[in-house]
């Protein structure tokens, strides 16, 4: 019974196929999205009667904290207290301490939590400010940077220096500085940042002003020497041609890289962390840069499929090994899938498959063909193949109703398991996950206390760490999954450590 109640907020969730980062890659954008504005009429007021309006008094009190986030709860299905009971501190470590999670499933359900609409802690406005800024700073951190933008421009640009310069790092990696920096003129308070400054004087062509911080800068020590002299490059390009590029830093920031990219020394973003590879999605980048930037992403749930399959679609591969040979195989399958060829799609279909499985991208490529290929009457080998892409997709209970339904991933996809244990580790765990495991009971209590937000994310360190090795982390995480009303989540967490994590 405890267990229900606890799962009844989320139960009732409609959970389409859609993830949030695809169904925001979907909305119109907020000045579509506006109503039109009433036209004002220019005139005076005019009294029904000659009568005292009335009054109305009440004390004058702080109104609650606002909800903020980009998805609404309708689509979420996570209630709008998700944060209430939680303490800001802790929360703001355990979102920056959360590992850098592999499942596909986890990661939908970390960008769910984050993106959804909530009140701040304890509707405190300040604590729900920190929040906003920790949840803005873990998507950066994973790449997904558009959310980011939208979610820190929601929480407000100029609550804090924090905020202001979260924002600015985003926007220079996104190419829309200019906003950030006209904001900053505006507003010099903004930020402490002299570099920041500096870069935002020279691109409104303030020279002296830019020149004047520069030499404050350098003669008080307040910027590191690297990145002094790139600003020197940066504002006399002229001074510096016979001279070397210069020394990468060993630290990369947003800044920084900008800075090499102004000055014709573009930074290889494969060795650096992921928010940096969104840089290379513009179109200023070479096509190879675009695929491997879009494949780092989609792996880590940060761009919609649908971006990643217009980028393998765009032209003929240049070239063979690597990506060339990922972009030809997928273009010979969708060719073959769209003649309705059976032949074909026999023929094309394992040389996609093992491509996609090899580089990590097989969930994402069965969420963009599953339906297609259910529609192919194949069979053998080409036929196994398709049943696993499909139990890798959205569509994985339709997929577990072909053949005898015996195997372990067709019972997992129907959520009930029969008797007979398997004798591996790791399916048996999960097997027990659906065979009446009990769930973690210090992470249902967190609910009634209103700290769900907080539980999930518990739960998802805790998938990781039986993602890597350890079973009974992830029996504990599944059948908590489950008992928070998050099946579908519990459901495809499952099926994908049977069928790409082993």
């Amino acid at each position: 019974m405890l267990v229900a109640l606890l799962a009844s907020p989320l139960a009732a969730q409609a959970q389409g196929p859609l993830s949030v980062i695809d169904w925001l890659g979907t909305q119109a954008p907020p000045e579509q999205a506006r109503p039109a504005a009433k036209p004002e009429i220019d005139e005076p007021a005019v009294a029904k009667n000659a009568l005292a309006p009335s009054v109305a008094v009440q004390p004058l009190t702080l109104g609650g904290a606002r909800e903020i986030g980009l998805v609404p709860t309708r689509i979420t299905g996570l209630p709008a207290n998700l944060w209430s009971g939680s303490d800001i501190a802790k929360l703001q470590s355990k979102i920056a301490n959360l590992p850098d999670l592999n499942l596909p499933a986890a990661q939908a359900l970390l960008y769910t939590v984050l993106l959804s609409e909530a009140q701040a802690p304890g509707n405190n406005p300040t604590a729900g400010d920190t929040l906003a800024l920790a949840r803005a700073q873990k998507l950066m951190q994973r790449g997904a940077l558009d959310p980011a933008l939208s979610l820190i421009e929601q929480a407000g640009v100029t609550t804090s220096p924090a905020h202001f310069d979260l924002w600015m790092q985003i926007s220079l990696l996104t190419g829309t500085e200019d906003r950030a920096c006209d904001r900053l003129s505006a507003a010099p308070h903004l930020t402490q940042n002299y570099g920041t400054r500096i870069f935002c004087d020279a691109r409104a062509r303030r020279w002296d002003n830019a020149a004047l911080t520069l030499g404050t800068a350098k003669a008080l020590k307040l910027l590191p020497d690297d990145q002094l002299a790139l600003l020197e490059r940066f504002l006399d390009p002229e001074g510096f041609e016979d001279m070397p590029p210069p020394v990468l830093p060993r630290q990369m920031d947003p800044l920084t890289f900008r800075l090499f990219e102004t000055i014709g020394e573009p930074v290889n973003t494969a060795n650096l962390p992921r928010a940096y590879a969104v840089a290379d999605l513009r179109d200023v980048a070479g096509w190879k840069a675009q695929l491997e930037a879009a494949e780092r992403l989609t792996r880590a749930g940060a761009l919609p499929d649908n971006r990643l399959l217009g980028l393998y679609s765009e032209r003929k591969a240049a070239a063979s090994g690597g990506v060339w040979d990922r972009v030809l195989a997928l273009q010979r399958f969708e060719t073959a899938l769209s003649s309705g060829s059976v032949d074909a799609v026999t023929k094309t279909l394992p040389t996609v498959w093992r491509a996609m499985h090899g580089a990590g991208l097989a969930v994402a490529f069965s969420e963009l063909f599953a339906e297609q290929l259910s529609r192919v009457a194949l069979e053998g080998k080409a036929a196994r193949m398709a049943r696993e892409v499909m139990l890798l997709s959205p569509a994985y209970e339709a997929a577990a109703a072909q053949g005898d339904g015996t195997d372990l991933a067709a019972q997992i996809a129907k959520g009930e398991v029969k008797p007979g244990r398997p004798a591996d580790i790791i399916k048996g765990a999960i097997y027990d996950a659906f065979a009446g495991a009990a769930p973690r009971a210090d992470l249902l209590a967190m609910v009634k206390q209103g700290r769900l937000g907080e539980s999930i994310l518990e739960v998802l360190s805790l998938l990781h760490t039986g993602t890597r090795g350890n079973d009974k982390a992830l029996r504990d995480a599944l059948a908590t999954l489950r008992a928070l009303g998050l099946e579908d989540t519990a459901r495809r967490a499952a099926l994908q450590t049977l069928l790409l994590e082993q």
